[in-house]
Parts: structure tokens; C-alpha cells; sequence
């Protein structure tokens, strides 16, 4: 990464952290929980914030000037996805993943 703000490059890896994290618990913990945890709304929910998550640090990684928008999105559904992953119970990795990308995306929307 030539000459990036340290600021940006912190949010990609608070993405890419938090993609990873989603997607993992996604497939490895809320599948074999079943119940809340597979619930069409939730699970939907960790997937979309999965994929913002890997937009959002792509979109920083090639230098758009879209990544603003990005990842004022990003911010928002790793919000919901927090609150909700809270709401479930039991995904403290997830929560706390997705508040650091939510508060590291919402200063790179600013």
C-alpha cells in the first residue's frame, strides 16, 4: 500500500478483519447453533455486512473516491449487524468486530 493515509489503512484492515469474522461465525457458529441464529433476517444480515465489509476495503484499496459512500454503508450495516448480533447472543467476536469497522468507516465517510 504506496503512500496511504494511516488512517485509511487501519479501516481496511477493521474491514477485511471484520469480513472475515462475519463470514466465519456466519458459516461456523450460527449454522451449527440453528435457531435465532439462522434466522432468514440474521443471517442475511451477516452475509450483507460480510460483503460491504470486503466492498468497502476494496473500494479504499484501489484509490475511488466512491469509497466515501462505501463506507458510510458499511458503517451503517456493521451497526445493525452489531446490534443484532447482540440481540442473538453469544457472537462477542462479531460484535466487537463490527463496532470497530462501524467507528473506523464512519471517520473515513466523514
Amino acid at each position: 500500500m504506496h503512500h496511504m493515509d494511516p488512517e485509511m489503512k487501519r479501516c481496511i484492515e477493521e474491514c477485511l478483519d471484520c469480513y472475515g469474522v462475519c463470514l466465519s461465525n456466519a458459516i461456523g457458529h450460527c449454522l451449527e447453533m440453528g435457531g435465532e441464529h439462522t434466522a432468514k433476517k440474521h443471517f442475511t444480515l451477516m452475509m450483507a455486512c460480510a460483503e460491504i465489509c470486503r466492498t468497502a476495503a476494496h473500494f479504499m484499496l484501489i484509490g475511488s473516491e466512491h469509497h466515501k459512500h462505501v463506507c458510510a454503508e458499511c458503517a451503517e450495516i456493521c451497526t445493525q449487524c452489531a446490534d443484532d448480533c447482540e440481540r442473538v447472543g453469544d457472537m462477542a467476536e462479531c460484535v466487537e468486530a463490527c463496532r470497530r469497522c462501524a467507528e473506523s468507516c464512519r471517520r473515513m465517510a466523514a
